[in-house]
């Protein structure tokens, strides 16, 4: 679980609260179901033209992600990778054939097997990468819906301001209901930047730093699969793995991954 994710939204919502109580508001005055409809419902509605019934409905499971911490493994990947590597240089490339089904990380698995098929290295690297690629494009598709409603919250929360703006027009002989009611007009700007800029835009910020991390794992992968099939030495291999993980990681697993 991310704790920063729950520190975000819940110290969000706490932050908006204190807001409120102390410039002499209530949260009463900031609760508008009409607005909510606009500016929430009105938004998520113009997704479904944006994009397909299965992408909306997902959108909800994606940003759930936000608040798990990924862990791609790099360390289990350098040890195991080096472990081949090894295997390779005793018994033969063929020998890696024996156990690559019991893998976890299918991208290593699929790059292993071409090496063993006697597959060139220039072919190994452009197939993964067209694989990680593709991977990073559907990534990036959701993060972009994401992004998308992060635009079309605001521009929501205008239109429900100049339709509170208009019905406040439409009733200017009643001067006393001025106040309040352009109050409430603006409550709805206030929901879509809310949305974008507390909400939906950071699930989104999350989840790229998610997807660069992944992509740089399988950038990690493709090196040591191309490395094993070159015959590279295991030790040099290792260290040309570790340069893909940052300082604090590296520091805590180096001593372990280039033991001799």
């Amino acid at each position: 679980m991310d704790i920063a994710s729950i520190i975000g939204i819940v110290g969000g919502a706490g932050m908006i609260v204190m807001s409120v109580l102390t410039s002499g508001g209530t949260m009463g005055g900031i609760i508008d179901i009409p607005s909510m409809f606009m500016t929430v419902g009105g938004s998520f509605m113009a997704m479904f033209i944006a994009a397909p019934l299965k992408k909306c409905l997902g959108m909800f499971k994606v940003m759930g992600r936000a608040f798990k911490i990924p862990n791609f493994g790099e360390k289990n990947i350098i040890t195991k990778m080096m472990d081949l590597s090894n295997k390779a240089r005793r018994e033969g490339i063929l020998a890696l054939e024996d156990g690559l089904d019991d893998l976890d990380e299918p991208f290593m698995r699929n790059g292993l097997r071409l090496v063993v098929d006697g597959t060139d290295g220039n072919v190994i690297r452009a197939i993964m990468e067209n694989e990680m690629n593709q991977i990073e494009a559907r990534h990036m598709e959701w993060i972009g819906l994401l992004n998308a409603w992060a635009g079309y919250a605001p521009g929501f929360g205008m239109m429900g301001t100049v339709l509170g703006l208009i019905g406040m027009l439409n009733n200017l002989e009643d001067k006393s209901s001025l106040g309040p009611n352009m109050a409430v007009a603006l409550i709805t700007t206030l929901y879509g930047s809310m949305m974008a800029n507390w909400l939906i835009a950071p699930f989104s910020t999350k989840l790229l730093a998610h997807n660069a991390l992944e992509m740089r794992t399988k950038e990690m992968i493709i090196e040591g699969v191309l490395a094993i099939q070159a015959g590279e030495n295991p030790r040099i291999m290792g260290q040309k793995l570790l340069t893909y993980l940052d300082p604090l990681t590296r520091k805590a697993v180096e001593a372990d991954v280039l033991k001799d």
